[in-house]
């Protein structure tokens, strides 16, 4: 029997860089590894205090359940207080007790700066390294990037247990109702029609339980009568009609699209009504926006958005299709946001002493070599000393379009010729070190992924 230690993640290692843990492939799995935290009781909230919560319960797993829904999952406080009802200190106790047990990393910190618009942070969704020792999960690979390629026999049944847990929603309690049971002495009275048919004997009519009142002949001829038991009638979820699931993918491309604002709900659905009735879900709605550049104001967005969809139906008509185009939306926004998040916006000095020296080290102008028979000064060539900045930013450009598409030859060929050293100063080291991966042959390097 393996004996776990108690779970507890420290901050410094709550980001995707320094996590233990893995990055859960889907919402589902990753529900399965949140249930097994909330049963394992190997967590407390290490908060010494009189108010927040005592215990990872059903609320914190709520809360789990809309970070399920969201990709990449970037949610803003303002949206998780109006999705579970919580107050906002109460969300953000939630959060960073999934962060505490390991389920949840930093990818990028929100920022909060007076006189601008807050900034959400991103998470990754992450499986603790405890689970898989709890349940005997073998995995393949390193890092974050770990895979599961089977199971011990001993947590199987306990994998069943948390795959149906992970499939039902956990809700919002009820408030509790005043009890509508008689008090105590209180005399009932009893209705006039019992419960059955006590059967005759003899010629009496009459009995001594009570009056008993027969159904008519004519309800009897044709089989109807009312039995005065009423049947309890099974309630479940409503299965949303055409018109719901219009009005739904109309809310969830209203919070997502930043371009549609404030647009009319309704109005929205309306113009949806095509898509939605062929299936499609809102990712594939934004991967198919995203096909075409968006101007930098959209003035109508329902008139936009209704002619961006003319014909979309018969574009992409097969669900295999759209999720291939969903996948290629996905790696081509990630890669899209870590080439803006490496070259855009102003540089800053590190905040660590060594990483300075290291940055210093790389700026520092090279020794000069003196050519003695000469009397010339020869330069040792940096390979960009000569550039400009807009010819450097167009290489840079041009490398990472050609590293996208899976071809290294810009950035190898600099490497062979002017060093490493110097390709890094002129593409940045993160492509060098991507495109030297690539030209390797490593498969366990993903695209756009950093």
């Amino acid at each position: 029997m393996v004996v776990l230690s108690a779970l507890y993640v420290p901050e410094a290692s709550q980001w995707l860089s320094t996590s233990a843990g893995r990055e859960a492939l889907d919402g589902y799995s990753w529900m399965q590894a949140v249930h097994w935290v909330a049963g394992s009781g190997l967590y407390e909230p290490r908060r010494y205090r009189s108010h927040g919560p005592r215990s990872f319960g059903p609320t914190t797993v709520r809360v789990a359940q809309e970070l399920t829904q969201l990709f990449p999952c970037r949610p803003g406080i303002e949206y998780l207080v109006r999705r579970t009802g919580l107050s906002e200190r109460s969300v953000e106790y939630h959060l960073g007790m999934l962060r505490e047990t390991g389920l949840l990393a930093y990818v990028v910190r929100g920022t909060r700066v007076r006189g601008e618009k807050a900034q959400a942070s991103e998470f990754a969704r992450m499986i603790p390294v405890a689970f898989d020792v709890a349940l005997g999960i073998r995995t393949a690979g390193e890092g974050t990037g770990r895979r599961m390629t089977g199971i011990a026999e001993a947590g199987r049944e306990l994998m069943a247990k948390l795959a149906k847990k992970a499939a039902r929603k956990v809700r919002k309690p009820r408030a509790k109702s005043s009890s509508k049971a008689p008090a105590k002495g209180a005399v009932t009275a009893v209705s006039d029609e019992v419960r059955c048919t006590p059967m005759q004997v003899g010629s009496s009519t009459v009995s001594s339980a009570g009056t008993t009142s027969l159904p008519s002949e004519s309800k009897l001829a044709s089989g109807q009568h009312s039995s005065p038991t009423p049947k309890k009638v099974k309630r479940g979820r409503r299965k949303l009609n055409d018109v719901g699931r219009r009005f739904q993918l109309a809310s969830e491309l209203i919070r997502q699209v930043p371009w549609m604002g404030r647009a009319s709900v309704p109005r929205i659905a309306w113009i949806l009504r095509e898509v939605s009735d062929a299936g499609w879900t809102a990712d594939e709605v934004i991967a198919f926006l995203d096909l075409l550049d968006v101007p930098g104001m959209v003035h109508r967005p329902s008139g936009f958005l209704a002619r961006r969809l003319a014909g979309a139906v018969a574009l992409w008509s097969s669900p295999e299709g759209r999720a291939r185009a969903v996948q290629e939306y996905r790696d081509s926004r990630r890669a899209e946001m870590a080439r803006h998040q490496e070259w855009e916006g102003n540089w800053q000095a590190p905040h660590r002493e060594s990483v300075r020296r290291l940055v210093a080290e790389a700026f520092a102008p090279r020794p000069q070599q003196t050519d003695q028979d000469q009397g010339e000064v020869l330069t040792v060539p940096t390979g960009s000393d000569h550039v400009s900045a807009e010819a450097l930013a167009d290489l840079r450009a041009t490398a990472w379009g050609e590293f996208m598409k899976g071809e290294t030859t810009l950035v190898a060929t600099t490497v062979d010729t002017l060093g490493q050293p110097a390709a890094e100063r002129i593409y940045g080291a993160g492509l060098v070190h991507r495109a030297l991966r690539l030209g390797s042959g490593s498969t366990l390097m993903a695209l756009g992924n950093r």
